[in-house]
């Protein structure tokens, strides 16, 4: 065994009921054992809930902060469209790079440490909120994985150059592509050039889809088809897809299966798509919340995540999963210990097999990433909303936030 150089003592770990302590080795675990002994630096965590961290699929650090820049009316899709649009052809890399720390510092401390976001480039935003991105991804790296999805957000066909600008993004950093149909004259095509692009950088693919609560007129069909026309799958996530929420339980059912046969995951973005989608009913309002908690039941991948902080998309926010697991299960009326567990693997194990990785451990042999929340076990953290109290990654510390001290506690407590 190396030499432990720093150890956290009287950690929780899923599914343990005895506390254990975790030895570091430089940038990894070198063990987990129950009393170690040995005169390294310590953190006693107290019996809390000891992880490899939150895991963020879908969120878009390059028009967050901006609500104070926007006119909130209809509180509709088409009007966050509408006023981001206008709003992005001020953006500055300097503006762009300033909101997006604020709100990366926040998804720190609230215990994510990988983040996938969405970057739009298109002759309106031009190469400025990509270039910001690169360099938060560069200066957060200590801290924060980021990936980043060049995203094209007002169409494809009906917007020139925005392919083409695509394409330079991905030979120039860029990790991902992303695609959003419904913004396009032409969704099918859409979605076959993203997949081209795709294909031909050999990166994986996203597609923010059939966002509202119509049954017809989805393109799910033709995103499916592409998958399995280019071999693509378990290479393909799609986002929102509230449409789903107004099907029938069998007409779910069925696409959920479509889903996971072909390798297709699935974000699940509650504060947004809650938000949104619904305005034009006036009683009885529907959640528009796709149950992505059905879909990991029939064997495929669904996550949750931020998608928008303090913007006409989702005018609030801070970054904290924790919530958005909570808003979650709420909202899919999720109360047992299973299942708030299985919310909880939302945004972690879930996330990163969405990512197309195995989910992370805190064990021998892995990269010495842990935050500590307070709570005991993932269930327990998903009910309270359990805050993030210190974390570490690759053996470095990179947050602390102290449990509260009270000073009305009674006498004899």
């Amino acid at each position: 065994m190396a030499e432990i150089d720093f150890l956290i003592r009287n950690a929780r770990l899923a599914g343990n009921e005895t506390p254990v302590d975790i030895g570091f080795a430089g940038s990894r675990i070198a063990t987990v054992a129950g009393g170690i002994t040995c005169d390294a630096p310590s953190f006693d965590a107290g019996g809390r809930l000891a992880t490899p961290g939150l895991t963020e699929t879908h969120i878009h650090l390059d028009k967050a902060g901006i609500i104070g820049r926007c006119a909130l009316c209809e509180g509709t899709l088409a009007e966050a469209v509408r006023e981001t649009t206008k709003a992005k052809a001020a953006f500055t890399e300097e503006d762009v790079y300033a909101r997006a720390a604020k709100v990366v510092e926040q998804a720190i401390a609230h215990g994510t440490t990988v983040m996938r976001s969405f970057v739009e480039i298109d002759p309106r935003a031009g190469f400025r909120s990509f270039e910001a991105i690169k360099a938060i991804r560069r200066d957060y790296a200590d801290a924060i994985e980021i990936i980043i999805c060049a995203f094209a957000q007002e169409g494809l066909t009906n917007d020139p150059g925005t392919e083409e600008m695509l394409a330079e993004a991905l030979a120039a950093g860029a990790d991902q592509v992303g695609g959003c149909p419904y913004t396009d004259a032409d969704p099918a095509t859409h979605v076959k050039k993203i997949f081209d692009l795709a294909e031909r950088f050999g990166v994986n693919v996203d597609f923010h889809v059939d966002f509202d609560l119509k049954p017809e007129g989805s393109n799910l069909g033709v995103i499916i088809a592409e998958t399995k026309r280019r071999g693509y799958q378990g290479r393909v996530s799609v986002g929102h897809v509230t449409k789903l929420s107004a099907l029938a339980p069998e007409a779910c059912a069925a696409a959920f299966a479509e889903l996971a046969k072909n390798g297709i995951a699935l974000t699940v973005l509650p504060a947004t798509d809650l938000y949104l989608n619904g305005r034009e009913f006036t009683h009885l309002v529907p959640r528009g919340v796709t149950p992505g908690h059905r879909l990991i039941a029939a064997g495929g991948i669904a996550t949750l995540s931020t998608n928008n902080v303090l913007n006409p998309f989702t005018p609030f926010g801070d970054a904290s999963l924790m919530r958005v697991a909570n808003l979650y299960a709420n909202i899919a009326q999720l109360g047992t210990a299973d299942d708030l567990a299985a919310v909880y693997d939302m945004i972690s194990g879930q996330a990163e097999r969405l990512l197309g990785r195995a989910p992370s451990e805190v064990a021998a042999g892995s990269p010495a990433t842990t935050v500590l929340f307070d709570a005991e076990t993932p269930a327990a953290a998903v009910a309270t909303i359990a805050p993030a109290l210190c974390g570490w990654r690759n053996g470095r510390r990179t947050f602390e936030r102290p449990r509260p001290r009270l000073f009305c506690t009674p006498e004899g407590r």
